[in-house]
């Protein structure tokens, strides 16, 4: 049985357990108000700063001297009306099987072809807003647009310095290097510019604004469309990269006009004509256009890029019918393609190989077959220039040329009489001469013939006219006359006189 302190202890345990519940649910009610004015209080805050910003923008755009009477295009409908397609498609996080039919009438081909071209127009925004901000921040730091080239990197400058008059004071090693901070900082502190007046610089830093904000959108839109290109044209994006495939499309006017255009006119898609006038045109390269900067030509040498254009070439118009005809939509072909050309590279870059050395032809001993004979040397003999004839082409300065004639024509010549007696006859050559068989005497052929063996032939002589004579006989006779002394009597006689 209970007693009387059991029960009060048990009223004091329900007393408690009622107060906390009743602590518990002020405190949810406090939280939910607390939470109630926080949101309170930040729809506020966004509400002021809308109205802030509307008014701000109507103040500037009801101001003759702001940068949005000039660049129209990031506030623009058709510009806000895209990058929230962009987020829209984004969110779907479609892929490349869920594009069915003609790649031209999907709604979000259309939108990556139009994001494609405003990117363009983003960077002639951005050079007429750089121009603004030079032409408006030039009072202030008239050096600064030599040291800072890049739009970017100058409005991000200009926002750092402000109306700053100490410029080291100025952090700007996380905008630009070292070396141009230094350059900068150097100029600054010697700077012949004045404080701008607070107008001027509003102007001046809205126009910054809006270089840094049209940046951020062509940043969206450039990972928008490399990153749609992949649902669009798988295998031509393997081939020649996201960038470049999105270029050569909206060049073209589609996948399907890219996909009649043959291979040796899609190296040159993209190729500027036009060359600044003064400028020279040594450097511009009248064959090379988006393709020249693709992955795989950037990435290869310099003396090998012409030839690998026309490779990248013939393999992105075979990509991009592979795409049109809904093949492959994991990108394998083209990842196929992307390795051949990869593996054409380091062939090009091989050295050559060494030259086999190969052992000497056997030598031919045997005679030499040679050209022409007997038959050219005699022609070279009949028209050959002989002292004679050098003779006759040669004329005395004064005198009268003996002439020669010839029926109705006459031929002069020359130097020819005049040096009659000293003109060498020409030597015919030895090897033209006729050898034909030896023939026996005339003696031997008679004694073998008519006189069958005697010892005796026919001579002609001056006084008997024709007579039988010993041949042996005269030539003892002669033998013994040269025997006998020079004016012997019969030295000059081979017959002795009757």
């Amino acid at each position: 049985m209970a007693t009387l302190a059991d029960e009060l202890a048990a009223d004091l345990d329900l007393l408690s357990d009622e107060e906390e519940q009743q602590a518990s649910d002020i405190d949810e009610e406090q939280q939910a108000l607390d939470d109630l004015n926080e949101n309170k209080q930040a729809n506020d805050t966004m509400e002021m700063e809308e109205e802030h910003s509307s008014v701000n923008k109507k103040l500037s755009e009801d101001n003759p001297n702001s940068v949005k009477k000039v660049a129209k295009l990031l506030y623009s409908k058709q510009m806000q009306d895209t990058l929230q397609k962009i987020d829209k498609y984004t969110e779907q996080n479609r892929t490349a099987s869920d594009v069915v039919g003609p790649s031209e009438e999907d709604e979000e081909y259309k939108l990556v072809v139009l994001s494609n071209s405003m990117t363009a127009e983003i960077d002639g925004e951005v050079q007429i807003v750089h121009k603004f901000v030079r032409d408006h921040y030039a009072a202030k730091f008239p050096e600064l647009e030599t040291l800072v080239y890049n739009p970017i990197e100058y409005a991000l400058t200009v926002k750092a310095i402000g109306n700053e008059t100490d410029i080291t004071k100025v952090d700007l090693r996380s905008i630009l290097p070292s070396a141009t901070v230094m350059v900068v900082t150097v100029t600054g502190t010697t700077t012949a510019g004045k404080e701008l007046p607070e107008e001027e610089w509003k102007l001046t830093e809205e126009a910054c604004d809006m270089i840094l904000d049209l940046e951020a959108a062509r940043k969206k839109i450039m990972t928008y469309v490399e990153s749609r290109m992949t649902v669009i044209a798988p295998n031509l994006s393997k081939v020649v990269g996201t960038a470049t495939a999105a270029r050569l499309l909206t060049a073209a006017g589609g996948l399907t006009a890219f996909c009649k255009i043959p291979s040796c006119n899609v190296q040159v898609i993209g190729n500027n004509k036009k060359t600044n006038t003064g400028f020279s045109s040594a450097q511009v390269d009248r064959h090379a256009g988006y393709v020249l900067y693709s992955e795989p030509v950037l990435t290869a040498p310099s003396d090998l890029r012409k030839k690998l254009v026309k490779i990248v070439s013939a393999k992105a118009a075979l990509a991009a019918r592979i795409d049109a005809s809904h093949q492959s939509p994991d990108g394998s072909a083209g990842r196929k393609m992307r390795d051949e050309i990869d593996a054409k590279i380091e062939k090009l870059q091989e050295a050559p190989s060494l030259k086999v050395v190969k052992a000497l032809p056997v030598p031919d001993e045997g005679p030499k077959k040679r050209r022409a004979g007997k038959r050219v040397r005699r022609q070279k003999e009949a028209y050959a220039m002989t002292e004679l004839r050098a003779a006759r082409n040669r004329i005395a300065f004064g005198e009268a040329e003996e002439e020669v004639g010839y029926g109705d024509e006459t031929e002069g010549l020359g130097m020819a009489t005049k040096q009659y007696g000293k003109i060498r006859a020409s030597v015919a050559d030895q090897r033209n001469k006729i050898k034909g068989p030896k023939l026996k005497s005339f003696s031997n052929r008679v004694s073998g013939t008519a006189t069958s063996g005697l010892a005796s032939s026919l001579a002609f002589t001056p006084a008997q006219s024709m007579e039988l004579i010993d041949p042996t006989a005269a030539l003892e006779q002669a033998k013994e006359k040269k025997k006998e002394k020079y004016f012997g009597d019969g030295a000059f006689s081979l017959y002795p006189k009757p």
